[in-house]
């Protein structure tokens, strides 16, 4: 290690042996820096060049995520990262929407995960460096870094550009994406609509790194139970002073993104002020941090984000008419993953490989029988919903090639079908048809998750639900169940 210097890393927990194991893991790819609580990780920050923060969530006093964001606010170049035993969605919103966490490690961890979590951060800050290095080049040294800048912009295109949204050749979105094409590079607003989890936002950041703008930073802001005062803190930024415990000025998402771009989801959330706020930021482009009573401007392009149909609530009078046509000089409509389905497949896939590389296992991919349940499953939450299903059969599984066995039980017993209705086995509540109509479907789609999950082992399935073998092959027969694709069965 003579000779170089190795990045520094913060590692932050009020339990000594937690931070001893992390200083085990890193400590010959890099300076480890220890604090046991958030008064000394800030003492530190102030004294060290800091590249990675790792930091507990559960400590006394200051949590994880309270810290980070006040990390973020003063030294928004470090790269975040928190450990946590807890796992509630809460948290995991809290976390990337107020201190903008760049990865959850959860416990236990493994030391090469987290190695390779620090490592993979300390890579991103210097790319970070990188970006900004060439951009003051652009801006001082004339044509040799405007030519440096243009292949920088190029390669932000191909990694985060319109590329990276996947979906088949024939797929429903490639119609949105042409249109998105086209207003990627025009400094108007673009109001995105879709259920949620369809990939707004992936979408919108695909647009701004099409566009001229690639060079520039993009930031997403879920306005949905953020408060007046909360989001005007986040877009405008508040003045030293201006409210009780605010001791540094703080700098708001408006010029942080000056010249890039904000995209703001959930904006049919927003109140009659905030609606009205919003309107003449987009009219004027300009705004007054909280406390402060100069007014500043900006050049961030806007994009806004709903999964409700605004004109219909402009007809129920709680979204105003002139701010919808403000941000919607175009609208584009993402499908949800149910309209989709030649993606589902591609999609799993890149879920799980990108799962199997975060966690450190190795996995080949589907079965075709697993690829067909997926692919005929509605999805009601959309890439979410995907993607933690495909999560979880990673963790249970026992072989490099996941079969349909270990996909949850309501999916096996989802009616299968082309139409994209809705085939829930909780549904059956409201069906249409005789009681006798009902019980035969749920029968149905019981047979066929028990004797998926079995692996078509007949045995087993008869005598988990109480029947004969021959009993259980007459019910088969009646159903027209049959083993999907290449699954075998087992006597």
């Amino acid at each position: 290690m003579a000779g170089r210097t190795l990045p520094s890393v913060l590692v932050v927990d009020d339990e000594k042996h937690s931070v001893a194991s992390m200083r085990m893991a890193l400590e010959d790819d890099f300076n480890v820096l220890e604090a046991m609580n958030a008064a000394e990780a800030l003492a530190l920050m102030e004294e060290h060049w800091v590249q990675v923060v790792l930091s507990d969530q559960r400590m006394p006093g200051t949590t994880g995520i309270e810290l980070l964001t006040e990390i973020r606010d003063r030294w928004p170049e470090t790269v975040r990262i928190i450990v946590t035993g807890y796992t509630e969605t809460n948290d995991m919103i809290d976390a990337i929407n107020d201190a903008g966490i760049y990865q959850f490690i959860t416990k236990p961890w493994h030391p090469d995960q987290l190695l390779m979590a620090v490592r993979n951060a300390a890579r991103l800050f210097e790319l970070a460096r990188d970006h900004e290095r060439m951009t003051l080049e652009m801006r001082y040294l004339g044509s040799t870094a405007s030519a440096n800048l243009d292949a920088r912009r190029r390669q932000l295109q191909e990694g985060l550009g319109f590329d990276s949204v996947w979906r088949g050749p024939n797929s429903p979105l490639n119609a949105v994406i042409a249109v998105a094409r086209q207003y990627a590079s025009f400094d108007v607003p673009v109001l995105l609509t879709g259920e949620a989890g369809t990939g707004k936002t992936e979408l919108a950041r695909a647009m701004h790194y099409g566009s001229l703008r690639s060079d520039r930073s993009f930031f997403e802001l879920n306005c949905a139970g953020l408060s007046d005062d909360a989001l005007l803190a986040e877009l405008f930024g508040i003045k030293r002073g201006a409210a009780t415990g605010v001791q540094a000025t703080r700098i708001g998402m408006l010029q942080k993104a000056d010249r890039g771009t904000i995209f703001l989801n959930g904006v049919d959330t927003l109140s009659d002020v905030m609606q009205m706020t919003l309107l003449r930021l987009l009219r004027e482009g300009a705004y007054q941090p909280v406390g402060s009573h100069e007014a500043l401007t900006t050049r961030a392009r806007i994009m806004a984000g709903t999964h409700r149909d605004l004109r219909q609530s402009i007809v129920d009078g709680v979204f105003r008419s002139d701010l919808y046509f403000a941000l919607a000089v175009t609208e584009l409509q993402v499908p949800p993953l149910r309209g989709r389905p030649g993606d589902i497949a591609r999609l799993a896939e890149k879920y799980l490989h990108a799962a199997a590389e975060e966690h450190g296992k190795p996995v080949r991919g589907f079965s075709d029988p697993a690829l067909e349940f997926l692919e005929s499953y509605d999805w009601p939450g959309n890439l979410p919903e995907l993607r933690n299903e495909v999560i979880r059969m990673l963790i249970i599984a026992q072989d490099v090639t996941l079969g349909p066995e270990l996909i949850s039980r309501h999916i096996l017993q989802a009616e299968p079908g082309q139409d994209g209705a809705d085939r829930q086995a909780a549904s059956l509540g409201t069906m249409d048809g005789t009681l006798k109509d009902r019980v035969e479907m749920m029968e149905m789609r019981i047979l066929r998750e028990t004797i998926t999950r079995m692996k078509w082992n007949k045995s087993r399935a008869a005598s988990e639900l109480g029947l004969s073998r021959v009993g259980l092959r007459a019910k088969l027969d009646r159903y027209g169940i049959e083993p999907r694709a290449a699954t075998s069965e087992e006597e």
